[in-house]
């Protein structure tokens, strides 16, 4: 699974403005849902239940929120970045900055754990952390998320 099976120039998010957890969260689930066309309380719910199982705060400012949702055919992904980071009580108790939500069917199995695992790896990757960071605009993100991907 690559990450352009994932994420389109409007899975995008360059400019989140939540200041918590919580906002965030409300934020990447009122997007996915004009995108995937499932409702934003559904997608923010399954958010919420995974976030109480542990948090997917994995540190270096790195977030993958992700969960299960049975309208869902495929797996969907979008990146978001937040103005200023916030406190998502990652794994290393820093803030989060970089977020990359991924929702899958029920019965995605496999395929929802390779997505994670393909996200994860990418996200290992300081160096495109700090790209991430600096680039300006939902383009130039997208060109960074596949550009290094195809490389991986």
């Amino acid at each position: 699974m690559d990450i352009d099976d994932l994420i389109g120039p409007a899975s995008i998010l360059p400019a989140l403005k939540a200041k918590s957890k919580r906002q965030v969260l409300q934020e990447l689930a009122a997007h996915a849902a004009t995108l995937i066309e499932v409702p934003e309380r559904a997608i923010f719910d399954v958010l919420i239940e995974r976030e109480r199982l542990g948090t997917t705060g994995v540190g270096q400012g790195v977030a993958i929120p992700h969960g299960k949702l049975p309208e869902l055919d495929q797996v969907f992904g979008l990146f978001g970045r937040t103005v200023e980071p916030v406190d998502f009580d990652s794994m290393d108790d820093r803030p989060v900055d970089l977020f990359f939500l991924l929702l899958a069917p029920e019965n995605a199995g496999a395929d929802h754990l390779k997505a994670l695992a393909r996200v994860s790896r990418l996200f290992r990757d300081k160096a495109i952390c700090e790209k991430l960071r600096g680039a300006e605009g939902a383009d130039a993100l997208h060109a960074l998320l596949l550009r290094k991907a195809a490389a991986a």
